[in-house]
């Protein structure tokens, strides 16, 4: 009988310890806090077994010298673990810490180029979502038996800004009904032009956060790299359009389960479930999402508060930074960057600059350009439409017209774009709002002449055009008039405010006319004549 309920006893153990395992699938790794956990699940659920026909009373257990051990055992396990977890920590490693990342200063000027709206994400993750649910919503063929993924990665797809993101089913039972088949498309949505479509596969997604057993991501990443400890994973397309799952593997520079970064990122084709293992600096280069824009901000944070140590950071806060509580995406030379604003740490309402980190490389660049704190920007800018109860997205720090400016979205209480708005770094009481991003940007350098920050002739971006009047129409826009004009039969309209460039008058068709204008999505604005 005692040998049966041993082997029973052992059974229990594998069994119990196995099915957590499969469940929790923590890595193989002593930097892992989920191994140092399972283990003390482990030697509890063996000490419980082994105890429970044996002990009646403490002295039993002053008794068994086994169960001693066991409690000894479960006691140094438990130390080792607080005490990893101290002597990792930022208290003891401050300096190591503040250099985990490497910051680069540089300039403005020289490095932000005059925006292209083309390549610049108009909407935030919330908006993309309800573009992506009500793209799905339209898809009767699939709207019952799959839903929208929340990952919505952004990406810079084709020289696009995107986010992609995944179908997943709609319940276990739609799961178990069509997960032979797998996972059809995926939903892409241009950050631009918000142009949403579903991208139909010709081989379907297999290997998904949605599947339940071994072809469940987490869990096919696990079986093949059991020591690895993944950071959250992103789900890209390379640029052919395939589906792929882009997996971090976490990188501890400080003690047992300090200082994390990224050292190697296992790339799985979520078609096949083809993995491919590289070192960080040998990712391909179509791969933008390694680093997510949390450790980014977090590494940054811990650059700029741990200057002058550990103590500092918490009571005199001699020299401190960090970043402001928010943060978006710039796509830049074919890599995606997370931008955000650097502030003190005593809670002022300004910026001494903002950073731009890469998510592919970690390289981290700060320029130093002074001025209103984003927040304050965004409050600005919803001042300007408070009738309406707009509320302004998490703005990006662009170059328009030779100055750093905030462009943000001003949303309604559905959570869609309605109108778009730039805000003055230096002069954030200088607002200008638009129901495209033409007529803002025409607004906000109109701005910029009326309070002498630039002038118009000056500003870069400006283009200019000599041609034959081959076409001019007046018109009377919000009581100003206007001229539009068309030169030698070009399908482009050149809009000429009167009040403003009264020398068009004396102009005529067949006339020849030189103009300087800021390009427009339908109608480029003339700034003035040549």
């Amino acid at each position: 009988m005692k040998k049966k309920w041993k082997i029973l006893t052992v059974f229990a153990v594998i069994l119990i310890a196995g099915i957590y395992y499969y469940i929790n699938l923590p890595a193989i790794n002593i930097h892992s806090s989920g191994l140092w956990t399972f283990l003390m699940l482990v030697i509890l659920l063996i000490l419980g077994i082994y105890a429970l026909p044996r002990v009646r009373t403490a002295d039993d257990i002053k008794a068994s010298k086994p169960l001693k051990i066991g409690l000894g055992v479960f006691l140094l396990v438990v130390l080792v673990y607080a005490g990893g977890s101290l002597l990792s920590s930022p208290i003891i490693n401050a300096k190591k810490y503040q250099q985990l990342i490497t910051v680069e200063d540089r300039d403005f000027q020289t490095d932000i180029k005059e925006v292209d709206f083309k390549k610049i994400p108009l909407l935030d993750k919330d908006s993309a979502m309800l573009l992506g649910n009500r793209k799905m919503g339209s898809m009767v063929d699939m709207v019952s038996q799959f839903e929208v993924s929340n990952l919505y990665t952004q990406i810079n797809y084709q020289d696009k800004p995107v986010r992609v993101t995944p179908l997943v089913y709609a319940s276990p039972i739609k799961w178990l009904t069509n997960q032979k088949n797998g996972i059809p498309a995926y939903i892409m949505i241009d950050m631009a032009t918000q142009d949403t479509s579903l991208v139909k596969l010709d081989k379907p997604i297999k290997y998904s956060e949605s599947e339940y057993f071994n072809r469940n991501i987490y869990r096919h990443l696990r079986f093949h790299y059991p020591t690895y400890i993944f950071d959250s994973l992103s789900f890209e397309i390379d640029d052919e359009g395939t589906p792929y799952w882009i997996c971090p593997v976490k990188k501890y520079n400080v003690g047992l389960f300090g200082g994390v970064t990224i050292g190697r990122v296992v790339i799985c084709n979520a078609q096949t479930g083809e993995m491919k293992d590289y070192a960080i600096e040998d990712c391909p280069t179509w791969v933008d999402r390694v680093y997510s824009a949390d450790l980014l901000v977090q590494l940054y944070d811990y650059y700029g508060t741990l200057k002058n140590g550990y103590l500092n950071s918490i009571l005199g806060q001699k020299g401190c930074l960090r970043t402001t509580a928010g943060y978006n995406y710039l796509a830049i030379d074919d890599d995606v960057w997370v931008y955000t604003g650097v502030t003190s740490v005593s809670g002022d309402q300004s910026n001494v600059g903002f950073v731009l980190m890469n998510q592919r490389t970690m390289e981290c660049r700060f320029y130093s350009v002074a001025g209103a704190e984003e927040f304050s920007a965004m409050a600005s800018a919803e001042g300007q439409v408070q009738n309406l109860g707009y509320t302004a997205t998490f703005p990006l720090l662009l170059n328009v017209s030779g100055e750093p400016t905030y462009f943000m979205a001003l949303k309604d209480g559905a959570g869609l774009v309605k109108k778009y708005a730039m805000v003055n770094i230096q002069k954030y009481q200088n607002v200008s709002i638009g129901d495209t991003v033409a007529e803002c940007k025409e607004a906000y350098n109109k701005l910029l002449k009326e309070n002498g920050i630039a002038a118009a002739d000056e500003m870069s971006g400006n283009e200019s055009v000599t041609g034959k009047i081959t076409k001019i129409v007046s018109a009377v826009v919000e009581g100003n008039s206007h001229m539009y004009v068309m030169l030698d039969n070009k399908p482009v309209i050149y809009d000429v405010n009167v009040s403003e460039q009264l020398e068009i008058i004396r102009y005529n068709v067949g006339d020849k006319i030189t103009l300087r204008y800021l390009p427009g999505e339908t109608v480029n604005t003339v700034v003035a004549l040549e």
